[in-house]
């Protein structure tokens, strides 16, 4: 039996459409004993969208942004989100939505970018599936300032820590952005030798 066998979609109704789209759906779940449950949710639709995160295996850093987040600051966050560049798809393959992400908020043209997972991140209400990307930098690959798109709303600061300092603010809650966390532990795991 495949999921298509255990869902029964009765009705969807748009909620908002204003950023991304907010929709509620009813329909019916086939439970694992076979019978039939009438079901709510909410499903947010922001699109897809992918995630980098730069290093440099020599000098044992990484770079990362550092921007407002208006979602984390309505739930008590006081302060700046550290992150790894990432943006939505648009429409685009995602090695080349991030790689015009990179420049875009980083200001680096990247070599050879390498995809190393897909998952979703929040799969109780949001959509998005992220795609997860790892490249080296080099300092001669920087092309801009970086800082993001004005007319998106972009502020973005760019940061070069190094793998222990980074790893060490994820400990202490100063990283408290999941596809940094993931992409950083995954970099410790794979990328940097234990320093």
């Amino acid at each position: 039996m495949t999921l298509q066998d255990r869902v029964r979609v009765h009705e969807v109704t748009l909620l908002s459409d204003n950023w991304y789209t907010l929709k509620t759906t009813a329909f019916d779940w086939r439970r694992n004993d076979g019978s039939w449950q009438r079901m709510h949710r909410e499903t947010y639709d922001r699109g897809n969208g992918a995630t980098l995160l730069a290093y440099n295996r020599a000098r044992r850093t990484v770079l990362l942004t550092r921007q407002f987040r208006y979602p984390a600051f309505v739930n008590g966050w006081d302060d700046l989100l550290i992150e790894a560049a990432a943006g939505l798809l648009d429409s685009a393959a995602p090695e080349e939505r991030i790689r015009a992400e990179v420049e875009e908020e980083l200001g680096y043209r990247l070599g050879a970018v390498h995809k190393v997972f897909e998952c979703f991140m929040s799969p109780g209400s949001v959509t998005e599936k992220l795609h997860f990307f790892v490249a080296e930098y080099e300092p001669s690959m920087r092309v801009g300032a970086g800082g993001g798109l004005a007319e998106e709303g972009e502020d973005i600061e760019v940061l070069e820590f190094g793998i222990d300092e980074a790893l060490a603010m994820v400990a202490d809650g100063r990283i408290a952005d999941a596809k940094t966390i993931l992409l950083l532990y995954h970099a410790r795991l794979h990328l940097f030798a234990p320093g």
